[in-house]
Formats: structure tokens, sequence, C-alpha cells
């Protein structure tokens, strides 16, 4: 970046553009072509696809391009200083709550904290018919020592469209799978009970790798069944008083299969008279069942997986799944919760798996008011730990917020 005198006094900054063209063989010409930096930003204000706003401290807008006009639908040419922030986007978040005059307000908070604000999801438009749900991003600048506000708006409604189609497709075809997968399921079970007739041991053998991944499909249909409905806002949770210690029982029992195969020993450690907790005990169940499984796939034989449970705090019971298995590497440490994320370790990699269990897992958690972490050491194991509600807390919290 370079700057040239303007022949008033006054140095405006230039940007440097180096055109490179070819010539015979490998030759080449260099030029450089100065761009004022006014002509450059008020270029990019004309032409940018997103809406670009230019607040003051009270709340006036002051600039708005082309893509910001016929979004909000405002008056052609420049506005003055008389359009207030209120009657232009009147902010709500999803909820349909409006923000104006709250200390949520997106523009009160980057001022009052002159911190950046990137990708808040809200709604905006003065009227009803012309509400959008926009991606925000507001910037706060100082020019002449005096505060302003930069807002980038990028409509979402096209890409929610997308996203809800798909979520459907994807929910409908699940749907449809799942149908004639238990109906196999069903079909194998018979066959092996005998009722179709003895078997023998080899014909056992092979309908029990018939069995196994059928059951790995129906797994990977109701996770993408889960996920899908949860993203559409169908996930609810009918949440009661339930027996921790009974809830792993049922868990442990029919993955004891999968543990005597891997050599791994199921360890319990969770006292009788633990405090009942408030939640829905399937969606538990899958929680449990996707830590302790996830366990016995990363522990070699002759390890352990142990599950334990002890008092968090007043409203909510903690419980952990320990195991002595290969832990998780470094790399991999920050994406263990997102969605489809698989390690590229070839420890890892090799045990499969199409990484949707960890996510699923800390929407149920987080769905029941809970936390989810995790502590790993490399070749010594891993130990997954969350909080659930406790039913007599849960009482005391509601009892408190009535009153």
């Amino acid at each position: 970046m370079s700057q040239e005198g303007s022949g008033t006094g006054r140095e405006e900054e230039t940007y440097d553009l180096t055109v490179v063209s070819p010539r015979r063989g490998r030759r080449k010409r260099e030029e450089t072509v100065p761009l004022e930096r006014e002509l450059v930003l008020t270029s990019f204000m004309t032409h940018s696809p997103d809406a670009l706003l230019v607040l003051d401290k009270d709340f006036h807008l002051r600039d708005s391009n082309p893509a910001a006009r016929e979004m909000l639908r405002l008056p052609g040419g420049k506005p003055g200083t008389l359009w207030k922030c209120r009657e232009m986007l009147r902010c709500k978040n999803l909820n349909r709550m409006e923000l104006c005059g709250t200390s949520s307000c997106p523009l009160t908070r980057v001022l009052q904290q002159d911190e950046s604000l990137q990708n808040e999801e809200l709604l905006v438009g003065a009227k009803e018919e012309i509400f959008c749900e926009v991606s925000t991003s507001v910037t706060p600048i100082h020019i002449a020592e005096q505060p302003y506000a930069v807002l980038a708006l990028r409509d979402l409604s096209a890409l929610k469209v997308a996203n809800q189609v798909r979520s459907n497709f994807v929910s409908m075809v699940s749907h449809e799978l799942r149908t004639p997968l238990n109906s196999v399921h069903g079909f194998i079970e018979l066959l092996w009970q005998g009722h179709m007739g003895e078997l023998n041991d080899e014909q056992r053998l092979y309908l029990g790798y018939a069995q196994e991944g059928v059951q790995q499909l129906i797994s990977i249909v109701e996770d993408i069944l889960f996920m899908t409905r949860s993203d559409l806002g169908q996930f609810e949770t009918k949440q009661q008083g339930v027996q921790l210690l009974e809830l792993v029982r049922l868990v442990t029992r029919s993955l004891q299969p999968q543990a005597l195969k891997a050599g791994v020993a199921l360890v319990l450690e969770i006292a009788p008279e633990a405090p009942l907790l408030y939640v829905d005990p399937q969606r538990i169940k899958q929680v449990l069942n996707n830590l302790i499984s996830n366990a016995i796939k990363y522990t070699p034989p002759g390890g352990s997986v142990t599950i334990t449970a002890s008092v968090h705090d007043a409203h909510f019971q903690m419980i952990s799944v320990t195991d002595t298995g290969y832990g998780i590497q470094v790399e991999d440490r920050p994406h263990i919760f997102e969605r489809f994320y698989q390690s590229n370790h070839s420890q890892q990699s090799k045990m499969g798996g199409y990484g949707l269990g960890l996510s699923i897992a800390r929407l149920i958690v987080e769905q029941h008011g809970g936390t989810i972490s995790f502590d790993t050491v490399v070749g010594k194991g891993s130990s997954f730990y969350f909080t659930l509600p406790i039913l007599e807390g849960a009482k005391r919290q509601k009892a408190t917020s009535r009153e």
C-alpha cells in the first residue's frame, strides 16, 4: 500500500494492483495500477450482495448500500440522519422477541463493549410483511473520535428453505428405511431362535453376522432421523423420575455381548441409594449407549470401562464413563463433538463409525439442561462425564422460579 500527494496538501491512501500479462515464452510484464481507497470502498458498498449500513452512536442511519435499501425497502438516495434504527431494522431474536431498547440489542452491545459481533442470527424489518432472517455482523469503527457501527446483513431465507427441504428429505428417507430394516431384523431373529427349523453352528455364525450388520444399519438410520428431527425443531424430552442404576443396568446388559467380544470388562460403581434423576429415560439410555459402546470400541482387550455417579451440586448428578483405552489425539480433541467428524489417526480411523454418537449425546444432555465434557491421556484412556438434573433439585428450582 502506498500514499501519494493529491496536490491539495491532503494525502490519499492508494492500493497497488499488480497486473501480470504473459509475453513470449515465460517472460511476463508487470504493471502497477494505483487505486484510491475511497473508490475501492465505494465500489464495494455499491456492489456487495450483503446489506451494509452505517449507524452513529445515537442509532441514526448515516449510509447504506443498494442491497440494504432493497432488503429493508428504504427510499432511494442517501438517507438523512433522521432515520432511526428502530424505524427500519427493529431487530428481533429467533423467538420474535424485540431487541430494540434492551441490553441484548446487537448495536448496544457493540458500541458499549467496542468489540465486533460475528454471525448472529436475527429477524429484521420494520413491518411484519418485510421481516427476513439474516446473519448479522457488527463492527465498531471510530471516525474523528466519534463511534460508529457498520452492520453487515446476509439474507438466510433461501438457505433456510434449502436446509429445511434437505432435512425433510433425509427424514423421509430415514423413516422409509427403518420399516424394512426392522422387518429383516425380526425375520433373522425368528431364524436364530429356530422357528424355521434347527440351525447348525455355521448357519448360526453367518446369521449372527447378518443380525449384527442389520442392527448397525438400524442404529445409523435412527441417529440420522434423530438429528434431522432435532434440526427441524421436533426434538422433545418427556422427563420423569428415573433411577440411574436401573437405567445403566439396562444399557450395560444390552452391550455385554459387544464387551465380551472385545475382551473388555464393564464395571458399575453406582450406589443403589443414588438420588432419582429428572430425565427422559429413552434419551438418556441413548446417551449411555453411545458413550459406553464408544469406550468399548476404543479399549484394547483386557481393559475395562467403568460407569460411576456422584453428586455434582444441589441440582445435578455427575455421571462418568471411564475407559483404559487408547485416548484421544491432541488434534482430534477440539472436534470430538462435531457431526460426522472422523479422525485421521490410524488407530481410531480403523475402528469405523460415522461420527454422530457424541454429537447426539451432547444434544440430549444439553436439552436436559446439563453439560458434557471429557478428559483424556493418550495411551491411558478417556473419561466422558456429563450432568443430569436431580428430581428433588428440579422440583426446588421450579418452586423458586414460581416465587
